[in-house]
């Protein structure tokens, strides 16, 4: 059975029985914070298993992409090492929310591996919960499996739990014997845990609700959740017990080969030395190279790009790794652009979507790895030289791994992987003080600008959204909020967050910031600031309060409600615009421009997008007069709410990965836009009024950002334009359209006195050299030395005459200190005969810091700036002393 088969003979056998096939949610898993992925089957089930959410279907069956290389499912370390570890897979699962539950559960999983999937029933064996009776009751008297093979085992084995509180309940495992004669299998060798025994499926009857004290009391509905993973059954299935061998991986180590030219043994999983063992090191890296490799398609295919946090952060760490191990094969070119275009072709049937943006992800995967070649021998070198300075140490300092993350772009995990070989650990206690130190800076940097991030949860139904049609509302209080969680009310210029029923307030989302506005009840006058939305639908209106007092006694009482309009106004023109600005950069650079992130508020708007190359100048003013067009044509603004599947056949853009409910709401603009959108937008586009490019630059690997403005931002700033122009042209003394002419020729001008100067500094310090050799000093040790300060020079100059004097020494070190532009310089050189006893780096950085400058550079030549001028002889005496 190929992998494919067996996914889609898990999908029909439970769809056969009574399921809805629910396609995967995307990597980017939006709709749960607590989450960066998904890692298991139930994830998106999670409000309906809470009771939060209904759907109507309640038995489901999916395939779900999951990721687990973050918090406390992390399999990273284990990948390439073991058989069954992975980064990036996909979990098999069938659900009941509040429907069927343990027997039910149980007879679909045995019919299905031993009648769909044909497994030797004389195989299999199951555990159960301890003191679930039940499940081993079913067990035993509803399929075969005898009493001797249900093993009973602890909590720690066999309950699941959503968190610390919550749902929760016992779960019962399917496993495969895996050693030759089955009968041969027993109990005991089970709990031995001698691996002859292999997990293929976990069934999870959630039927308590655990609270604070660890009390248990059964749920009203219970429900059923259950995961068995594609590549481990795949495998078992094709005649191997290494997830490694199976169709899809096999095929992706196969392209390693072919380009490394190097064969893939995968005999053997016992661990051996990665330093020594050479065939061994290579085997690890192509099971890596194929497991990240898998996971980098699909994320980027998610529309998750490299980045420096979150998701984005987690795919940059994932390629680096790769990238390295891609040494062991001897590759010393990029390679990762080949290997991400196998999973592409091998999943196409599967996942059709990532055939459609292969080349996204190919340029995508190749601009970010080349960008991290540039780093990676720089810090190879770096670690190998820490490495070295260990002596008999084997722990690597956590700053030093700190250095590495921070200046070379290597994640902690990359140089633990690294050191590996060498039974070298990281200090992870001083990388982590490092880490913490910087985020507070950080932390710091965001209070001085006055952003905060608070998480909520609120319970009841959602709110209900008003502002398509209204900018005022009436409704009742329904939650209160306070800075500090113990207060019960808050007064004048007290900062608090209000729950109601009903708004008019739209939520942050989409890329569109949330409203502003006033919130007045009985005896208080709130100032709202911002609006966010939680999971769970429930809009949470935060500011301070105005006047009066808000309190929790004031809950269920009447409040009005009403934006701030006049900003509303002005972000409608800037997401309408964004819609319009989205369509003209899909016909003019091609339909691979993809949405990859937006951010529209009142003053601009931010559209970040796939894309390889800048955009020329001829092709932002072809977008603008596209736009601007469109905008002149005064087309009306439709929205209309529609299913899914109707909006993608009438060609609506949706948000790539993207979790859409059944009905969604589509906004056109004309004949060109069509998108799914829950924004708020202009009645007709002439209400834009113009758009102004304002820059288009690249963020990262693939993705490029257009910022613009619109409306009476846009009419400003093209008068200040006009305005500065006519300026220039009174200074000048021309006419505005010869201003850049005139301004050219006076740059000429300056370049040509640059250059005067600079050849005129040039023979005063060629004359100067003479005097400066002769006034050479002689330190105690026989170094001859010249260390001078030069009057009102700059760097370059300086630099020259340093050179010279080097030459005319003969052997020596020279430093020459200068006063120019309002700061101290200090350069230095030393010859080649000395810079095995003396470093110019070091005895620049450590004279400068006398006189409060910064600096260093190489053994033979560096220099330092930032000098205070009135300390620059004692910076140079302390190079004198230190030469010695």
């Amino acid at each position: 059975m190929k992998t494919k088969d067996i996914r889609e003979k898990f999908l029909r056998f439970f769809e056969k029985n009574g399921h809805t096939r629910v396609p995967s949610s995307s990597l980017r898993l939006d709709g749960d914070p607590t989450l960066l992925f998904p890692n298991a089957g139930m994830n998106q089930f999670k409000e309906c298993f809470l009771g939060s959410e209904k759907r109507d279907y309640v038995r489901a069956v999916t395939s779900q992409k999951c990721m687990r290389i973050s918090g406390k499912h992390n399999d990273l370390e284990s990948v390439g090492i073991s058989a069954t570890h992975h980064t990036f897979f996909e979990m098999l699962g069938n659900f009941s929310f509040g429907d069927y539950f343990k027997k039910e559960a149980i007879e679909f999983g045995w019919a299905f591996v031993t009648e769909e999937l044909q497994f030797d029933p004389s195989r299999l064996w199951v555990t159960i919960f301890e003191k679930d009776n039940e499940a081993h009751d079913l067990w035993v008297n509803h399929t075969p499996v005898p009493p001797e093979r249900v093993v009973r085992l602890g909590e720690k084995d066999n309950f699941w739990a959503m968190g610390d509180t919550g749902p929760c309940g016992p779960c019962t495992e399917i496993h495969v014997y895996r050693g030759e004669d089955p009968s041969k299998a027993s109990a005991q060798g089970f709990l031995n845990d001698d691996g002859s025994f292999v997990e293929i499926w976990n069934l999870v009857f959630m039927e308590f609700n655990r609270d604070q004290a660890g009390k248990l009391t059964p749920l009203p509905k219970p429900s059923v959740d259950t995961g068995m993973g594609l590549d481990r059954v795949a495998a078992i299935k094709q005649g191997s017990w290494s997830n490694y061998n199976n169709d899809i991986l096999r095929s992706i180590i196969s392209r390693c080969e072919e380009l490394s030219g190097i064969p893939y043994d995968g005999s053997s999983f016992a661990r051996r030395d990665l330093r020594t063992d050479k065939g061994y090191a290579q085997d690890v890296a192509m099971r890596v190279i194929a497991d990240h490799s898998r996971a980098l398609a699909f994320l980027i295919g998610d529309g998750i790009h490299p980045s420096n946090d979150g998701r984005g952060y987690v795919l940059r760490r994932i390629l680096r790794r790769a990238a390295r191990h891609g040494r062991a094969l001897e590759f010393d070119a990029p390679f990762l652009k080949e290997t991400t275009g196998r999973v592409v072709d091998i999943y196409t049937e599967s996942y059709p979507e990532l055939a459609s943006r292969k080349e996204i992800i190919q340029r995508v995967v190749d601009a970010e790895e080349r960008k991290f070649y540039e780093t990676l021998d720089s810090g190879l070198t770096v670690l190998h030289r820490e490495r070295e300075a260990l002596g008999s140490s084997t722990v690597l300092p956590g700053a030093v791994a700190f250095l590495l993350h921070d200046t070379y772009g290597f994640p902690l995990d990359l140089t633990e992987d690294a050191l590996k070989p060498y039974s070298i650990t990281v200090d992870r206690d001083g990388f982590g003080k490092s880490m913490e130190a910087q985020k507070k800076r950080s932390r710091e940097d965001r209070e001085e600008r006055g952003i905060a991030f608070v998480s909520r949860e609120v319970g009841g139904a959602p709110t209900e959204f008003l502002g398509y049609d209204a900018a005022k509302a009436d409704s009742s209080l329904v939650e209160v909020f306070f800075e500090v969680d113990t207060s019960k009310s808050a007064s004048a210029g007290e900062r608090a967050s209000i729950v109601t029923g009903a708004t008019p307030f739209y939520a942050e989302s989409g890329g569109q910031v949330g409203d502003t506005g006033i919130i007045t009840g009985k005896d208080f006058v709130f100032e709202v600031r911002d609006t966010q939305k939680t999971a769970s639908g429930h809009y949470i209106h935060s500011g301070v309060v105005r006047s009066g007092e808000l309190s929790k006694g004031q809950i269920g009482m009447s409040v009005d409600l009403s934006i701030d309009s006049k900003r509303r106004a002005s972000i409608r023109l800037n997401h309408s615009a964004t819609h319009l600005v989205h369509a003209a950069l899909r016909k003019v650079l091609g339909t691979h421009v993809q949405q990859a992130g937006s951010r529209v508020d009142e003053r601009s708007l931010r559209f970040d997008y796939s894309h390889f190359e800048a955009v020329s100048s001829d092709h932002l003013r072809e977008i603008s007069e596209i736009v601007n067009s469109e905008i002149r044509s005064n087309h009306e603004v439709r929205t209309e709410i529609m299913s899914v599947e109707d909006a993608k056949a009438r060609g609506a853009m949706a948000l790539f990965g993207e979790k859409y409910g059944k009905e969604v709401r589509v906004v056109e603009i004309g004949p060109r836009s069509l998108e799914l959108c829950g924004g708020t937008h202009v009645q007709r586009s002439g209400d834009i009024g113009f758009l102004l490019i304002d820059s288009e630059s690249g963020i990262s690997a693939g993705v490029r950002r257009i910022e613009c403005t619109t409306g009476d931002i846009a009419e400003s700033q093209i008068e200040q334009v006009f305005k500065m122009q006519r300026e220039l042209s009174a200074l000048l003394k021309s006419e505005p359209s010869e201003v850049t002419h005139r301004i050219e020729k006076q740059l000429e001008r300056i370049k040509q006195l640059e250059r005067e100067r600079n050849e005129l500094q040039a023979r005063v310090a060629q004359n100067a050299s003479g005097d400066l050799v002769e006034r050479a000093r002689t330190t105690p040790s026989g170094v001859k030395v010249v260390v001078e300060q030069i009057p009102d020079t700059d760097t370059d100059a300086l630099r020259s005459l340093v050179d010279r004097l080097k030459v005319s020494l003969g052997s020596g070190i020279v430093a020459l200190a200068s006063s120019h532009g309002g700061t101290g310089i200090l350069v230095a050189g030393v010859t080649s005969d000395l810079t095995s006893k003396f470093h110019a780096g070091n005895l620049v950085k450590e004279a400068a810091s006398a006189g409060g400058g910064r600096g260093g550079g190489r053994a033979d030549f560096a220099q330092a700036g930032g000098v205070d001028p009135a300390m620059l002889e004692q910076s140079l005496q302390k190079m004198y002393e230190l030469i010695g």
